[in-house]
């Protein structure tokens, strides 16, 4: 007899917390939608999948260089004196210490026209890589964080990019 006892209270408490386990679940789906709703509605802009979270490029500025353009995490961009519009010159042993920068879309900083950039298919990887004015964009594989600018000059041939950026041949 004590068994069943033992077996019915058990089985009701499972059945009691699996219940209050299902209205949570519900509640905090329901709060969540809420917030989204509230958003949508202050924003005035329909709500966007995660997936398609907006990039935007964005304008930092150093002491000593001035403003300069850096992806959505606040990376550096760089061009290499030594490429040709549309053309990496930057390939294997290169590429490992200048990662090449892509991005599909992305917004710009005021200051810069969005027409200035494109994309190139490398010819030694076949990846894309983004341009600005025709010049490929690549990373500094020093540059550990955010605001760090750790490439700009290095061997008189990497500059970081601002919209008073001029390229020559």
């Amino acid at each position: 007899m004590k068994t069943k006892i033992y077996f019915c209270t058990i089985l009701l408490s499972g059945i009691f917390f699996a219940g209050c386990s299902s209205q949570e679940k519900s509640e905090s789906t329901d709060a969540k939608k809420q917030v989204q709703e509230t958003t949508t509605e202050v924003n005035n802009e329909p709500e966007k999948d995660l997936a398609e979270s907006d990039t935007k490029l964005q304008l930092m500025e150093n002491g000593k260089i001035g403003k300069y353009l850096t992806d959505a995490e606040g990376m550096a961009l760089y061009y290499f004196a030594k490429d040709q519009p549309n053309t990496s010159n930057c390939n294997s042993d290169c590429l490992e210490n200048w990662p090449a920068f892509y991005s599909e879309d992305f917004a710009v900083p005021e200051g810069f026209n969005k027409e200035d950039f494109g994309t190139i298919t490398r010819a030694d990887t076949g990846e894309k890589q983004t341009t600005y004015k025709g010049y490929p964009l690549y990373y500094f594989v020093n540059d550990g964080a955010s605001g760090d600018v750790k490439g700009q000059g290095v061997k008189d041939v990497w500059f970081i990019v601002n919209s008073e950026t001029k390229f020559t041949q």
